[in-house]
């Protein structure tokens, strides 16, 4: 491995952490009857455990009424209703009817309310308090659900502090990305942003580098050295970065794939550049 490459502004420039409150982050999307709904095990057991979500009822299908109940009985989530409805056991008819058509839903689906809204400035608040590394992960313009929930489990699994998603553009949380997010849905902050160019900007201030993936950069990302805070910027996998976005970036980087096929899909690509900062992390 080469040496690590540091831009000459982290030689002869320090940023001071600071926070300020730009209405950088946006609502969630409107959802609708089907998005009411998470399914699959891990889905659902992660949302049951999250003391900030509310639930109102879980759905299962015949055979599963012991486990449905032991979920029940350990929720730390809050129950909104009367017990009576809190577990409901259909058949499979009456249960698909619930969920969009071909979910995967292992035979468990809980009627959720949406998580509250996640806040960048929320975000940079708590992070004052902690020390050590930090990552977040932003995402220019991808719209495909599974891909976000996949960007989202890989970045809960490698320890990342949360991901940033477009207002415009991003999907909503479907039961088909919190499926795809496996729990981490429920485990890190998904953070919509009205201007994500302005977002990292705001970043930058509080003492976060900025790097984008691209194929057709000139160094490794294990050749960077991003310092404790750091920024992961993948684009759609179409047109990439936008220029803006682009811009913001203090580094391009690229994964070491094969001349013959160097790219990847971006829940791929997110996964392969955390795990290198893990692995830095761990090594250090």
């Amino acid at each position: 491995m080469g040496s690590s490459i540091s831009s000459p502004r982290r030689a002869n420039q320090r940023r001071s952490p600071r926070r300020e409150s730009r209405g950088h982050s946006a609502p969630e999307p409107p959802s609708g009857a089907n998005e009411r709904w998470l399914y699959g095990r891990h889905a659902v057991a992660a949302a049951l455990a999250n003391p900030e979500r509310r639930w109102r009822r879980l759905a299962v299908l015949a055979g599963q009424e012991n486990e449905a109940q032991r979920l029940v009985a350990n929720a730390v989530a809050e129950r909104r209703g009367a017990a009576a409805t809190a577990l409901t056991v259909l058949e499979r008819d009456a249960f698909e009817t619930l969920l969009p058509i071909d979910a995967v839903h292992q035979g468990i689906a809980l009627e959720v309310e949406p998580l509250p809204t996640a806040n960048l400035d929320e975000l940079l608040c708590e992070l004052e308090t902690v020390s050590g590394k930090a990552v977040v992960v932003a995402l220019d313009q991808v719209s495909d659900p599974q891909n976000v929930g996949a960007v989202l489990r890989s970045a809960a699994a490698f320890g990342a502090r949360a991901v940033l998603i477009t207002a415009h553009g991003a999907p909503p949380v479907t039961g088909a990305l919190a499926k795809a997010a496996s729990g981490a849905v429920d485990r890190i902050p998904l953070i919509r942003v009205v201007n994500l160019a302005r977002a990292l900007a705001e970043l930058k201030r509080n003492g976060f580098w900025v790097c984008g993936l691209d194929e057709t950069a000139e160094h490794q990302l294990s050749n960077i050295d991003l310092g404790p805070r750091a920024v992961l910027v993948l684009g759609s996998e179409g047109s990439g970065m936008r220029r803006l976005v682009r811009e913001r970036c203090d580094y391009l980087a690229r994964l070491p794939t094969s001349p013959r096929q160097p790219a990847l899909n971006v829940s791929n690509a997110a996964a392969v550049a955390l795990y290198e900062l893990a692995r830095r992390t761990a090594a250090d």
